[in-house]
């Protein structure tokens, strides 16, 4: 059994994981870790009905609460929004960790946007640890989170940048955050570019052919010799 959590843990191939779990909770059911490993793996798997299962039954077994935000995230991918959010205003009833409070808030975050209001997405992860220069385990995770809602509210630029921090700060590669800059730079570009055409397009020392004809300014002005020359 033990063999088995460990393999699943370790499991690069989230499906793989999922069956080495499920394996390991036929064993040992009434084991939290187990059950907590199993929920896990089914999280990551995006077997969301499954992972709520087995996270309630680790939770109820071990009494911790840093499964809160993968239950809410689960919820929150099976359309039950709702329940997410019940499942986010928990954490109000006991002492929850710094870590799993962020975690929430990536979650609220995106339940956000699921909802339609971008804006709100973003002031959502507008937290202190957002810009006072530490990084911790999950800055790189919230950088993402901030980058994202950044995108879907339209400041493409701002976005960009965000997802440029949370690169610097994955030094596991957790995320794509990366390629996301990567990609987000290439707009970028072609935007600027877009506005200095458009800009080219006024000015007439850029463009001569639009500029007035000067024998038709010559004939707008008065005769040399006549009043007020």
């Amino acid at each position: 059994m033990a063999r088995r959590l460990v393999a699943a843990s370790l499991a690069e191939d989230p499906e793989t994981g999922y069956q080495l779990a499920q394996e390991a909770r036929r064993l040992a059911a009434r084991v939290g870790i187990v059950r907590e490993t199993a929920g896990i793996a089914a999280y990551r798997a995006g077997h969301w009905a499954e992972a709520l299962t087995e996270l309630r039954a680790a939770r109820r077994l071990t009494g911790r609460t840093g499964y809160l935000p993968m239950m809410a995230d689960a919820e929150r991918a099976l359309g039950r929004l709702d329940r997410a959010l019940a499942l986010l205003a928990e954490q109000q009833a006991g002492p929850v960790d710094r870590a799993t409070q962020i975690e929430l808030l990536i979650v609220e975050s995106g339940i956000r946007r699921d909802q339609g209001l971008p804006e709100a997405a973003v002031v959502t992860l507008q937290v202190p640890e957002l810009t006072d220069g530490r990084l911790r385990p999950w800055s790189a995770r919230l950088f993402y989170a901030y980058a994202d809602a950044l995108l879907e509210a339209g400041r493409t630029e701002e976005a960009r940048g965000w997802f440029g921090r949370a690169a610097h700060a994955d030094r596991d590669e957790e995320t794509d955050a990366a390629e996301r800059y990567d990609d987000l730079d290439d707009v970028v570009i072609d935007d600027l570019e877009d506005d200095d055409d458009s800009e080219d397009a006024d000015d007439p020392e850029e463009n001569p052919e639009d500029a007035d004809d000067p024998e038709e300014n010559a004939a707008d002005l008065p005769p040399a010799g006549a009043d007020g020359d």
